[in-house]
């Protein structure tokens, strides 16, 4: 009996320990299935606290674009007002110029749970005027031959004949269409009208007209808002001040201006232009002038090494530029105080290539931007092209029997990648009221390069609100 007794206590021991056991572990498993949730929880928690933090971040620069002096810790709190979590922000200006926008960083937590962070990594930008492939503050007629690749926008009218693959809009709901636009009294047909006051009369069209077939596929677009030429001049005072600090500064030359050859090194070879070729007469759009723009002789000045920080060549004289640039930069030609009867043209004499992809070009010039009459038959121009006060333009050369006119005045094929930013009146070619090819180049094709749009040449200006460039989640 006493034996029963014993063995049956033995069993109850062993049953409770196993049940303990057993119990203990069902405890512990729960408890950490329950940290486990509440960890998860955490994290989940931690990652909207971090995009919190990037929301408040764009709306304070929203409000104040200048400000980057709020880095630091913030409480989050629920609707009530109590505090459930923190983030913290990093928020600064990039100071390089070969990297423009702002970088903010957010470490998100929950209340209770610093050690479970997450972190959100953002950069913030203004759109560069490349975002444009080409715009203008004047009229513009892109003929049958030519393909434009990218948005385009003009503040004036936009006769369209030739090839698009984006967006174009005009400021203009109408405009008068003039010779420029093969526009006459005996040439005024649908959609334009023949408006007979004031006299003498004028042919009215619409923002956008012509062959191209963008208007049927949707890509045309106006009226639409006005692109303020005069916000978007930069500032030569700040470029100047740069190039002489950090960059390359050249004064002005005892003669016709310099040479620019870029080299695929990473450097520049820099020229004195001695004499130029023989004047010719071309057409700039206004009057006829008697000019050259050919170099004939010039002497070697100097190589330069392309500054590492980005920092500008400002150039106080005219400027050839040409060749294969290894690094990110921009070129200046500009006479400071600006005056009207001074102010400096940079002229492309020969192609501009990159060395590599991370490469990128921007000439400003004070007024123009010129390809000359011996200008190659085929050119390839990579860059971006912005001229302030003047057009960049071929003039009209008229085709001749005689040298030089007979060999340059028409030549066959441009490219173009990047963006052309023109004050006044834009071409490459000309032609007559039949469509014909009169003087420039047959062929013209323009390429867009979207990857400027956050990413222009150092120093370019921009235009409009912030923008997220890029988003991650860092460790």
């Amino acid at each position: 009996m006493n034996f029963n007794r014993a063995s049956i206590i033995m069993w109850v021991l062993v049953f409770g320990a196993v049940f303990l056991t057993m119990f203990s572990g069902l405890v512990g498993f729960f408890s950490f299935q329950s940290r486990q949730n509440q960890r998860t929880e955490a994290e989940n928690s931690a990652f909207q606290i971090a995009e919190a933090g990037i929301n408040y971040a764009e709306w304070h620069l929203a409000h104040d674009a200048t400000d980057f002096s709020f880095s630091g810790a913030y409480d989050y709190k629920d609707p009530e007002g109590s505090i459930v979590g923190h983030y913290e922000l990093e928020v600064a200006s990039s100071s390089s110029a070969c990297d423009a926008g702002i970088k903010i960083e957010a470490a998100g937590w929950k209340q209770g749970f610093s050690d479970v962070q997450r972190k959100i990594k953002i950069k913030y930008a203004k759109p560069s005027l490349a975002k444009y492939g080409f715009l203008t503050n004047s009229n513009a007629w892109f003929g049958e031959d030519e393909e434009l690749k990218g948005p385009f926008h003009s503040n004036a009218g936009i006769r369209m004949d030739g090839k698009q693959n984006s967006l174009s809009t005009s400021y203009k709901e109408t405009y008068i269409c003039g010779a420029e636009h093969g526009c006459s009294a005996g040439n005024c047909f649908s959609p334009c009208v023949w408006l007979t006051l004031p006299a003498p009369g004028s042919c009215q069209c619409p923002g956008i007209w012509g062959a191209g077939e963008g208007g049927g596929k949707g890509l045309w677009q106006f009226p639409v808002g006005l692109v303020d030429f005069n916000k978007i001049i930069q500032n030569l005072d700040t470029l100047k001040n740069e190039a002489q600090s950090q960059g390359i500064y050249l004064a002005q030359s005892d003669k016709y201006g310099y040479h620019l050859k870029f080299m695929s090194n990473g450097t520049v070879d820099v020229y004195k232009v001695k004499i130029l070729q023989p004047r010719v007469w071309g057409y700039n759009g206004d009057e006829w002038v008697h000019e050259s723009n050919d170099i004939k002789t010039e002497t070697f000045y100097q190589n330069y090494n392309l500054p590492l920080n980005c920092a500008p060549i400002f150039i106080e004289d005219n400027i050839w530029v040409e060749g294969d640039v290894n690094g990110r930069i921009t070129v200046v030609a500009a006479k400071l105080p600006e005056m009207p009867a001074s102010l400096k043209k940079i002229i492309i004499p020969n192609n501009i290539n990159y060395a590599n992809s991370n490469s990128v070009l921007g000439l400003i010039s004070q007024k123009d931007i010129l390809i000359p009459l011996r200008s190659p038959n085929n050119l390839e121009i990579k860059a971006v092209l912005l001229a302030q006060k003047g057009h960049v333009f071929r003039y009209y050369y008229e085709k001749q029997n005689h040298e030089p006119y007979k060999t340059y005045a028409i030549r066959d094929y441009i490219e173009t990648f990047g963006s052309i930013i023109t004050n006044t009146m834009w071409t490459f070619t000309w032609v007559d009221e039949l469509g014909n090819v009169v003087s420039g180049y047959k062929e013209t094709e323009m390429s867009y390069n979207k990857d400027l749009t956050y990413s222009p040449p150092p120093y370019f200006p921009v235009s409009g609100n912030y923008e997220t460039v890029s988003w991650e989640e860092i460790n």
